[in-house]
């Protein structure tokens, strides 16, 4: 197919998707960030992909627009600074963007007080602070145009809280309740939004995260079983993985899933993070990438 016969299929695609032409999808240089953007884009969505590095954007710009003939556009945003984010919302102002998937994030494990706290801060910047303000600005967008969906990304931890893992899984409640909110808040006037949580992810989160994973699933197990759950559910589990282990806490208390979910997670920590200053996750030159 040529170029031209493959954007006027797109083109003619679009006409019937659900949540009009453009997507935008954060922490899309990697994981399951990478899979929305690659899933979207098969269903004939355009995409406004968004992350730190530019140089990953485009090489997926270009997969995206030869194997599926849609229009993509990047824009390299650390989400960390308000100002970016707010000159994101500026840029995308005259995209007739329908739908918002908010799958950046990081992680980090280890003892709380060894790791450094402007790391922990710049995580609450990046998981919850750019969520909300990118949130608020697109829900605006979404109610004016009678239509929208958004995928807020939570996890397992959040239903609980988690020793060696007590900010992250701390962020990831907050999105899960704010997700929850929106949804009945939204729904409506015309606005989808569901809460993504899953459980552990082959994705960038074990090496920003300084953790050894030895049971995870692939980052597309979750991108197409969200996006079918859209409008239809508020919070989905995807794999079989997080299913099963959400079932095997079913009835039992908080602190109990909180002792057995710490065990996990200091069983994970690589030693270096239990035992040092957890010198991994203190920088900034990491690529924050799409976390569970």
């Amino acid at each position: 197919m040529t170029d031209a016969a493959k954007a006027l299929s797109h083109i003619n695609r679009r006409g019937s998707l659900k949540y009009g032409p453009l997507a935008l999808v954060t922490g899309a240089s990697d994981g399951i960030g990478r899979e929305f953007a690659r899933e979207l884009a098969r269903r004939g969505y355009g995409l406004v992909l968004v992350a730190r590095r530019l140089d990953r954007l485009e090489a997926l710009a270009e997969e995206l627009a030869k194997a599926h003939g849609v229009a993509v556009d990047v824009l390299p945003v650390d989400l960390s600074e308000p100002d970016q984010v707010e000159e994101l919302i500026r840029t995308t102002a005259h995209y007739d963007i329908g739908l918002l998937v908010a799958a950046a994030g990081f992680g980090t494990s280890g003892p709380f007080t060894r790791i450094s706290v402007a790391t922990e801060l710049d995580m609450i910047d990046v998981n919850c602070r750019a969520v909300v303000q990118l949130s608020h600005a697109m829900a605006q967008r979404f109610v004016r145009r009678g239509s929208g969906g958004m995928v807020l990304m939570s996890s397992l931890l959040a239903f609980q809280g988690v020793a060696q893992s007590a900010n992250y899984a701390a962020t990831k409640a907050f999105i899960q309740t704010f997700a929850e909110g929106l949804r009945a808040e939204l729904r409506p006037q015309g606005v989808d939004v569901i809460a993504c949580a899953p459980g552990p992810i082959a994705s960038g989160f074990a090496a920003r995260a300084d953790m050894v994973m030895g049971m995870s699933q692939p980052a597309s197990v979750v991108a197409a079983a969200t996006l079918d759950a859209l409008g239809r559910r508020g919070t989905i589990r995807p794999g079989l993985l997080a299913k099963a282990l959400e079932a095997s806490f079913t009835g039992m208390p908080r602190w109990g899933r909180t002792l057995i979910l710490s065990k996990i997670m200091a069983g994970m920590a690589r030693p270096d993070a239990r035992t040092a200053a957890g010198t991994a996750q203190q920088t900034n030159t990491v690529e924050r990438s799409d976390l569970t």
